[in-house]
């Protein structure tokens, strides 16, 4: 919150105000360490693993998760990533990367140093050890630890959020760590993969960022939106209206989520075909999100006297 601060603050009129001239470095830092530690440490954490962990054997009717020993594991891994990422604010000059960790800037000897930028990369690839761990445990107590009478038809929208979530995430956390590792690769081992002068080529790393990046929006909202679901079914007493559609709805916005990475690269030169059909999928997403929220309403308008506030 206190970086978020500072960056608004600095942001709200052109040239510098807080941050001196002499050390803009200290605001590429703070840019870094914002999308990491609220994306990977605060949202992801506790909206997917926080929640998971508590409600996913409530809601499925059993005494624990497949693997509780795993799940300690997996969170005890992610305070050593944490502290990886602290440690590449003190490390040298601080990893002045951003979030994104784009090369050249990223493998440069020139501009930042190399062991902060290592630290941010292992504490990364910590953190996503953790989150395929917590992922498999989910999916495993999901799909065989229901209890007898509960089927996937039949079965709550918040474990089936986490159900969708967790797919995504051993779907993209992967391509993630294989970019990371080409990183620090070149960073550590002289090798050249996003080197354009020796035949590298850093947008490739980009296509491999977001592919992990653009699904990262819907593993971050789609177990808020199971919440949701299960605030709306708790207040009202009754099933979300149009219980399957809303599930088919969750599973179209992360399979078209993770097809659309490529709006996040319009800059770079793509082709006019791909830009196409980058935005015609990414307008698709609209139907489903769309679906979810008229399900929402639908289930308020069954209730007319629950839409009139008491005081």
């Amino acid at each position: 919150t206190l970086i978020s601060v500072l960056i608004r603050i600095e942001l709200y009129s052109s040239g510098n105000r807080i941050i001196s001239p002499e050390n803009q470095n200290f605001y590429n830092i703070s840019i870094t360490l914002h999308g990491f530690l609220m994306i990977f440490f605060l949202v992801m954490p506790g909206l997917f693993g926080g929640f998971g962990n508590y409600f996913v054997p409530i809601f499925q009717g059993s005494p624990e998760v497949v693997y509780p020993r795993v799940n300690n594991f997996s969170i005890l891994i992610l305070f050593v990533s944490y502290l990886f990422i602290i440690l590449s604010l003190i490390s040298e000059f601080g990893g002045g990367t951003g979030w994104t960790l784009y090369p050249p800037l990223s493998t440069s000897f020139m501009s930042l140093s190399p062991s902060s930028t290592g630290n941010l990369i292992f504490g990364l690839l910590i953190s996503g050890i953790s989150s395929c761990l917590t992922s498999l445990n989910f999916w495993t107590t999901i799909l065989n630890l229901r209890s007898y009478y509960l089927t996937l038809k039949t079965m709550p929208l918040f474990p089936w959020a986490l159900l969708i979530t967790g797919g995504m995430l051993l779907l993209t956390l992967p391509i993630l760590s294989g970019a990371l590792l080409m990183v620090l690769a070149d960073l550590h081992s002289n090798t050249l993969f996003f080197d354009p002068i020796f035949g590298g080529d850093p947008i490739f790393y980009q296509h491999l960022f977001w592919f992990f990046g653009h699904p990262e929006v819907y593993i971050l909202i789609i177990p808020a939106f199971g919440i949701i679901s299960i605030i709306i079914s708790g207040i009202l007493q009754k099933i979300i209206f149009g219980n399957q559609s809303m599930i088919f709805a969750m599973s179209c916005i992360s399979l078209l989520g993770s097809l659309v990475w490529g709006h996040h690269m319009y800059t770079v030169g793509l082709e006019t075909d791909t830009r196409a059909y980058f935005t015609g999928v990414t307008i698709l997403i609209s139907l489903p999100t769309g679906t979810k929220i008229f399900n929402w309403l639908s289930t308020y308008l069954g209730n007319p006297s629950l839409l009139h506030l008491k005081t």
